[in-house]
């Protein structure tokens, strides 16, 4: 309401009254814009006509009433305000603002009297709602700021005034995650004053502000509801959001009553070409770009200036928002926006038609053969995925199978790289879903890309599907096909070592002859992956490398990052942990810049193996937990490898529980035991340190019998310490020659140190001190050359080992034996542990093949102490108390500790 002091001259009006004029009294409270309230006292003490544009309902005319008043003092005649909203010819325009002055309204001589009015006082009004008469509002705004030079205009309007000297302020909509919040949760207690937002319902909340754009008019149309209404009910409406918010209080303006109202005022200020535009523009989901406009929106035949003039105008009237930031200006509705253009578009009655066109301008696009700026097409198709899967959805409920089958493996480099293999394996599904429809070209791409994805992901089951895939292309002789058929069926064979390499063989002669150098180096980062999954390092090293150099020279930044990560897993087979670990954050932090989720979730994993092998187990914690976290959208091999990571970060750390937990969570994401051997198998080494030998001996044999090549090593490794507990002697000598005979003839030594170390507990046993403690020294060595730590868990009973062994050797011969070995390089190490070098002093079995440690264990059981005990005692963990009762049961032939005690009794 507008208060007027008719026949009373402007200098008699009090100060405080006269920057009051037009202003009423808000009935809420001002929420957020500070930021936007401090740009805009700047801008506007430099700016003499300054426009604040946007669609309906974001917040102009709130905004610029709190700005007026923040500056009133600054000017000496204060600020006034000039509501337009309700004036709809425009010659009443200077009328309107002469009566908020209390002035005389003579249409005639309102612009003089105005200026004269005005003159030389320094002043500030607000013109509020120009959208509908923004040529009049040109017209009195011209004249004013001409003739008066104290004079300052702060207008509202959902298209810019155009005049020179005009600054246009995008109005942005409220921060859906914080200041929209708040808005909501003030005007929701007006609705019901108990009303709080908590714990419980604040991503509800958040979830519906963002869903509302964050525009103001939605959110509190929306809050009012939450009298009546749930947060999830509310949330459930907004399909039809016109419908849901279809009321505020009586003293809102007409059109701020209703949404639709508010949207209804804006679509009626267009032309019908302007209309027509915009309602074909809904189609579009998470934006467009001009050519995308053209062939959607605009008439067939049309220039591409004429729907980039309109663009313009509907930019200008806050329809659409312009983003040029990038290489290309990008347009979009706000889904409010956009859901009451698709309103009109069904009403027009063709939608079908908008649609049909919507999905054959992307499927083009995509569907064309991908060029060799691979990342393009990935970041181009990251862009437009709203877009894309419109098109795909259209083209299945339109039974055009075949069209959605092409674009679903257009897309195969946006599923590898971009974190997501599981949406794209839901469409390669559901296109296969008709697949007795798809042409068998197009048949077999599927089969083949989805085969890929699975394999990369962990699924060992897809070999009938390559198998197909395979026998349609050399059927068809497609020579690209048929190199991708063959790859994908190397894929499936990954675990079974030598099935894979003709398939890759054959698919790289393919691909070599095609000239197709992009395939080539995908095939090739393929075949590197399958290497390793088989434990053959020298095939991995020679597939990746060679992958690498033609990755990088056509851009193929995902089949880089894999022939990189492949590389630097060969690194830390052969111990060197520091390249490796550098390396492994590289393609970490490559693929977190390029989105890749996969190579970042697979980096991350063995960057944290390779810091929990040098001990830095702080760094190793966080990069485990990052790399679950970055496997949280990708099948559970991802974050089976994940947890698997951290169950060797907790053992290095040597905290069993979180191991334990750990393991669990992996076998949890990712049960199958190939994939489980292949990550070390947690399970065994989590078992063993928990006490229980037996569920460890049953995972272990279930490993060591699936893996192959390398993977044997770490797996026969745990699968030693589990026989040595169990006093399993001959198991225990058996793997460790098998597990040494494969890191001679591999050079995988990441291992080595624990075998040795092994070993040398088997050579103590057996009398043979100066030789155990030479090959303590040589693990040493290898690991501080290697830069390596022994994992933590490990460490109390290896202390107790070397302590026993000093007491029988003495200092000297203690220190002269570990020097020697020490002194060993890694294949000396082999050669020497493998000689097996060494008198035996003690029996195998009797009272004199006991320790001096298992005899003083023996004495403390005897004399009635308990494990624990026994344990503080000797300085040893209860764990390895009963390890070593378990030894000296096997060797007495007794089965309890009362026969135990008298045996000791005995030979006292």
């Amino acid at each position: 309401m507008t208060r007027l002091f008719p026949g009373v001259p402007v200098d008699d009006l009090p100060r405080v009254m006269l920057g009051e004029h037009g202003f009423s009294a808000p009935l809420t409270r001002f929420i957020g814009r500070r930021t936007e309230l401090a740009d805009l006292r700047r801008l506007i003490a430099d700016h003499r006509l300054m426009t604040l544009t946007g669609p309906g309902g974001v917040g102009k005319t709130r905004l610029a009433v709190q700005l007026a008043g923040s500056v009133a003092t600054e000017f000496d005649a204060g600020a006034w305000y000039v509501d337009l909203a309700s004036i709809s010819d425009p010659t009443l325009v200077p009328v309107t603002v002469a009566r908020t002055f209390g002035l005389p309204d003579w249409p005639v001589q309102t612009d003089e009297t105005l200026t004269r009015f005005i003159g030389d006082r320094t002043l500030l009004v607000v013109l509020d709602n120009c959208e509908h008469l923004v040529e009049a509002c040109a017209d009195l705004v011209t004249v004013l700021l001409r003739a008066c030079p104290g004079l300052t205009i702060l207008a509202t309007s959902r298209e810019p005034i155009r005049m020179d000297g005009e600054l246009i302020w995008p109005t942005p909509p409220l921060s859906p995650a914080d200041e929209a919040v708040q808005l909501f949760a003030d005007r929701a207690r007006l609705a019901r004053p108990e009303f709080t937002v908590g714990e419980d319902n604040a991503g509800t909340v958040t979830q519906l502000c963002r869903g509302l754009d964050g525009i103001p008019l939605a959110v509190e149309l929306a809050a009012a509801r939450v009298r009546a209404m749930s947060l999830t009910e509310i949330l459930d409406g907004l399909h039809d959001r016109f419908g849901l918010l279809s009321g505020t209080a009586r003293t809102a303006a007409s059109r701020h009553q209703t949404l639709r109202a508010s949207m209804d005022w804006s679509h009626a200020l267009l032309s019908e070409p302007e209309q027509v535009v915009f309602r074909r523009l809904a189609v579009f989901l998470g934006g467009f770009e001009l050519d995308a406009a053209h062939a959607v929106a605009g008439d067939p035949g049309a220039p591409r200036h004429q729907i980039l003039d309109e663009l313009a105008l509907l930019v200008d009237k806050s329809l659409v928002v312009a983003d040029d930031r990038g290489h290309r200006t990008r347009y979009q509705l706000l889904e409010t926006v956009r859901q009451y253009a698709l309103d009109k578009l069904r009403e027009a009655g063709d939608a079908d038609t908008v649609w049909a066109r919507h999905r054959d301008h992307y499927t083009r696009w995509f569907a064309a053969p991908v060029s060799f700026d691979l990342q393009a097409h990935v970041e181009r198709a990251e862009i437009e995925i709203d877009n894309l899967r419109a098109a795909f959805t259209w083209s299945q409920e339109h039974g055009d199978h075949e069209l959605a089958a092409r674009l679903a493996s257009s897309l195969q480099p946006l599923w590898l790289t971009g974190g997501r293999i599981s949406e794209g394996l839901a469409w390669f599904g559901a296109v296969l879903a008709h697949g007795s429809v798809l042409a068998p070209a197009v048949r077999a791409r599927v089969l083949a890309d989805r085969v890929t994805l699975e394999t990369l992901t962990g699924s060992l089951y897809r070999v009938e599907e390559a198998q197909e895939a395979l026998t349609i292309a050399r059927d068809l002789g497609d020579p690209a096909l048929l190199a991708q058929a063959l790859a994908a069926y190397g894929l499936t064979c990954g675990y079974s070592p030598g099935l894979a390499a003709p398939y890759f063989a054959e698919a790289l002669e393919l691909a070599t002859a095609l000239g197709d150098d992009w395939q080539l180096s995908r095939i090739l980062s393929w075949q590197a992956f399958s290497a390793y999954a088989v434990g053959d390092p020298v095939g991995t090293l020679a597939a990746a490398s060679r992958g690498l150099e033609l990755a990088d020279a056509v851009g193929d930044g995902s089949a880089a990052r894999l022939c990189r990560w492949c590389i630097g897993l060969v690194q830390l087979l052969k111990a060197d942990v520091t390249g490796a670990a550098e390396l492994f954050r590289d393609v970490a932090a490559d693929a977190g810049a390029a989105h890749d989720l996969m190579s970042s979730a697979s980096g991350l994993m063995a960057l944290g193996i390779a810091l929990a092998h040098r001990g830095d187990t702080d760094d190793a914690r966080a990069v485990a937990h990052a790399a679950i976290e970055a496997a949280a959208d990708l099948p559970g091999f991802q974050q089976g490898a994940g947890f698997g990571a951290l169950v060797d970060v907790e053992l290095s750390a040597g905290d069993v529980t979180a191991a334990v937990s750990a393991a669990e969570a992996a076998v949890r994401a990712c049960p199958l035991t190939e994939l489980l051997a292949t990550n070390g198998n947690p399970v065994a080494k989590t078992a063993l340190v928990s006490g229980d030998v037996d569920g460890a001996r049953r995972s272990a044999d279930e490993a060591v019998a699936v893996a192959a090549g390398t993977h044997q090593i770490p797996l026969l490794s745990t699968s030693i310490r589990i026989a040595i507990a169990a006093g399993d002697t001959c198991r225990a000598q058996r793997d460790a020659r098998d597990a040494l005979a494969i890191a001679a003839a591999t050079g995988a030594h990441l291992a080595l140190p624990d075998i040795v170390e092994c070993v040398a507990t088997l050579t103590a046993r057996a009398g043979n001190a100066p030789t155990a403690v030479r090959l303590l020294g040589a693990a040493a060595g290898l690991r501080t050359r290697a830069g390596q730590v022994r994992f933590r868990v490990y460490d109390a009973d290896q202390a107790a080992q070397v302590t026993a062994l000093r007491n029988e050797l003495g200092n000297s011969g203690f220190q002269a034996a570990w020097d020697a070995g020490a002194e060993l390089s890694a294949e000396e190490t082999i050669a020497y542990t493998l000689r097996g070098r060494g008198e035996r002093k003690r029996p195998a079995s009797g009272w004199a093949s006991l320790t001096p440690t298992e005899i003083e264990v023996a004495g403390l059981v005897s004399a009635g102490l308990g494990n624990k005990e026994i344990g503080t005692r000797l300085f040893i963990s209860p764990r390895t108390v009963q390890t070593h009762l378990t030894h000296i049961y096997a060797k007495l032939g007794v089965a309890s500790r009362v026969q135990l005690v008298q045996e000791v009794s005995r030979h006292s």
